[in-house]
């Protein structure tokens, strides 16, 4: 019996398969998992492709996280999937998005329209998601979200840097104001992994040079596999009172000195 036997998942931020969210896809199914997709605009197509490569070709349903249409559709979307009286047992925002203006070197260059378009996608759509799908939630659902330690300022990451901060306090907020309802929070700090969206981030090798030497259990940033199955494990039942919790999955780098 999987970890996720009998669950129904729902997973942003799938766009190819060396996404980190792909690899949460595919582990949550092996364990057990339905899952479905979101996708929008021109991803939408390759989400789908995509989509296929799981074990189990996945529905993609509509969702940009900064449209209030697609976030109060999302609910019913979702439901065209599930059956009378199904519910979503989890949750995995993996989404973000930074201006290359405001990343790269260009902390100071940064302008308020493009830091707030970080902002928006970044952090408060964990909020934004969080409601949107809370209809479909209940006791013992899980919301995940994948983040990249905002304790530092990192080279080359800037404005996105701020973003996580408040992303990894959003978690917080909505921690205190789900728990209520039975719905835990929680965040996965990850490594740097080379998906499509790390190596967008101008100057991305300066953060994941040398991690591999400083990380006390060693680093592949090929390798999305270690942080999918921290994901898959906060989404099943083996953490029911775990909540505002921010897990590393780094390979041990936040707790090193220089």
């Amino acid at each position: 019996m999987g970890l996720l036997e009998g669950k129904t998942l729902l997973v942003t931020g799938v766009l190819k398969d060396n996404s980190i969210a792909f690899h949460v896809a595919r582990l949550a199914q092996e364990q057990g998992a339905r899952v479905i997709l979101t996708s929008f605009g021109r991803q939408f197509r390759l989400t789908e492709i995509t989509a296929r490569r799981l074990p189990d070709a996945a529905p993609v349903v509509q969702l940009d996280v900064t449209s209030a249409e697609d976030l109060d559709a999302l609910a019913g979307r979702v439901s065209e999937h599930l059956g009378e009286g199904e519910r979503l047992d989890g949750v995995v925002h993996s989404v973000g998005f930074a201006p290359q203006s405001v990343m790269g070197g260009n902390f100071l260059a940064g302008e308020w329209e493009d830091v707030a378009t970080a902002i928006q996608i970044s952090a408060y759509s964990l909020k934004a998601l969080a409601v949107a799908a809370k209809p479909l939630m209940g006791e013992g659902s899980a919301l995940v979200g994948l983040t990249f330690d905002a304790s530092f300022a990192w080279p080359v990451y800037d404005w996105m840097g701020v973003a996580k901060a408040a992303f990894e306090s959003t978690a917080r907020y909505l921690a205190r104001d789900l728990g209520p309802d039975g719905i835990r929070v929680n965040l996965v700090s990850a490594g740097p992994v080379k998906t499509t969206a790390a190596t967008s981030i101008p100057g991305f090798e300066q953060v994941e040079g040398g991690w591999g030497e400083r990380a006390p259990l060693g680093w592949e940033v090929s390798d999305a596999d270690p942080t999918a199955r921290a994901v898959v494990a906060l989404c099943s039942d083996w953490f029911p009172k775990t909540t505002a919790e921010i897990v590393h999955v780094d390979g041990g780098v936040h707790a090193m000195g220089v």
